[in-house]
């Protein structure tokens, strides 16, 4: 019997993993809308679409509970189609083929046009940046590649994603548009590879000048940098984050480690002493910005002494927010071919060990910004208080800025000046100061 819950000619997007990911999705949406179809965002439909990710065991595992409970649910006539794209379908299509049969089809990261069509939609070329967002409407990710060209060891992303390719500036530039249309103040710029940006499309770095031209987007009042590899940084970039009002003084720049050795076998490119004077560097240029960094602990190899340096040079960097991730033996990777030597339970002893340092760091910090005022956006209501983020800030990986909504009102999607008075390791609480709205 068909379960009443389940809307007819209605396609329901699931969408696991990273940013990227949700923007596929609601590239993905932004299409199936164009050609008139009902479809929603983890909700209820009776065509169902998971898009899943396959970077590491636990992403892969949460992947595929996603598609057996949707499989299932097929099973028993409670949904007619089932599709499957993404990451870990690009990976492991003839596998999941053979153990998922009654998935209608599997589709790739670069397939978006036979998925539409299997959807009974066309492909349309003209929508140009256009989506159907998923996240608050004051904020969205903007995709600036796709991609990479990077050799880390342990990173199966080439495989999924393929080679790095930039999108044009003037692209770039009319999406922003679209989006500010819409409502969004700020744009999170994602990609594989931030500071690889432009160089197969202008023979040269070019992140620098396309934030010059996202600035002039009327709309768009706040741009934060994700996933800015270290090695060939761009240093003109700093430049416009501390001049440029509207480019947020933050970035994200995954580390991965701080051991020589461990960085060689990583492939990463850079040594120690690399990464140390560029975030010197960094800090010297602009003394407000925001760093965050993610590691990996537990990689192949790494003994007590590696975990160790670590472990000093994370006390003495003082990183603004810090993610930390096990290693994760991917298959088809160069480091695959690697002894997994550390010991689960020792890779999550040590990555513990990691955030319970950056904890203690995160309080101190957080401790230094009481009495302090900041700019803030207000993403959400939650319960008893108002959410919003500070420009140092992004969304569900750092600081929220907690106001009491019983005591106070804000406006969702405003820009509010706040006066911090108390905080824990990972968030902040705040009074407004006066009503300041962009």
């Amino acid at each position: 019997m068909r379960a009443k819950y389940s809307k007819k000619n209605t396609i329901n997007v699931v969408t696991l993993g990273c940013s990227k990911n949700i923007y596929d999705s609601e590239v993905l949406m932004g299409q199936l809308r164009a050609n008139n179809k009902n479809v929603v965002h983890e909700k209820e439909g009776n065509i169902v679409v998971v898009n899943t990710c396959g970077f590491i065991d636990n992403a892969k595992e949460e992947s595929i509970n996603t598609i057996l409970e949707y499989s299932n649910k097929k099973d028993k006539g409670e949904i007619d189609k089932l599709f499957v794209t993404g990451c870990l379908s690009e990976r492991y299509m003839p596998d999941l083929k053979k153990e998922i049969p009654n998935v209608d089809q599997y589709f790739g990261t670069t397939d978006l046009p036979k998925l539409l069509k299997a959807l009974k939609a066309d492909y349309k070329h003209e929508l140009v940046g256009e989506r159907l967002t998923t996240t608050p409407k004051n904020y969205a990710y903007l995709k600036i590649s796709e991609g990479c060209d990077r050799p880390c060891s342990f990173c199966a992303i080439p495989l999924m994603r393929g080679k790095h390719k930039s999108k044009p500036i003037k692209e770039l530039v009319k999406e922003a548009s679209n989006l500010a249309k819409d409502g969004v103040k700020e744009l999170i710029l994602i990609a594989q590879d931030l500071t690889y940006y432009g160089l197969d499309l202008y023979k040269k770095r070019e992140l620098s000048s396309l934030l010059r031209e996202l600035v002039k987007v009327e709309g768009i009042e706040w741009i934060r940098l994700h996933y800015a590899f270290p090695n060939g940084f761009p240093l003109d970039v700093l430049d416009v984050i501390k001049n440029e009002k509207k480019v947020c003084n933050y970035i994200d720049i995954p580390l991965q480690h701080i051991s020589s050795k461990i960085l060689k076998s990583m492939r990463r490119g850079s040594k120690k002493e690399n990464i140390i004077e560029l975030i010197k560097k960094i800090r010297e240029v602009n003394p407000e910005i925001a760093i965050r960094t993610t590691l990996i602990v537990g990689y192949p190899g790494e003994n007590e002494n590696d975990f160790e340096e670590l472990k000093q040079w994370i006390i003495q960097t003082k990183f603004d927010r810090l993610g930390c991730f096990t290693y994760s033996h991917e298959e088809n990777t160069h480091a695959y071919n690697l002894i997994d030597d550390v010991p689960e339970s020792v890779k999550k002893k040590r990555m513990n060990e990691i955030m319970k340092i950056q904890s203690k760091i995160s309080y101190e910090l957080n401790q230094n910004k009481i009495n302090n005022t900041y700019m803030c956006i207000i993403d959400r209501k939650e319960g008893n208080n108002y959410v919003g983020r500070t420009e140092f800030d992004s969304p569900d990986v750092d600081n929220e800025v907690l106001v009491d909504a019983r005591k106070h009102y804000l406006k969702i999607g405003d820009f509010v000046n706040l006066k911090i008075v108390d905080s824990t390791e990972f968030d902040l609480y705040a009074v407004p100061v006066i009503e300041n709205n962009i």
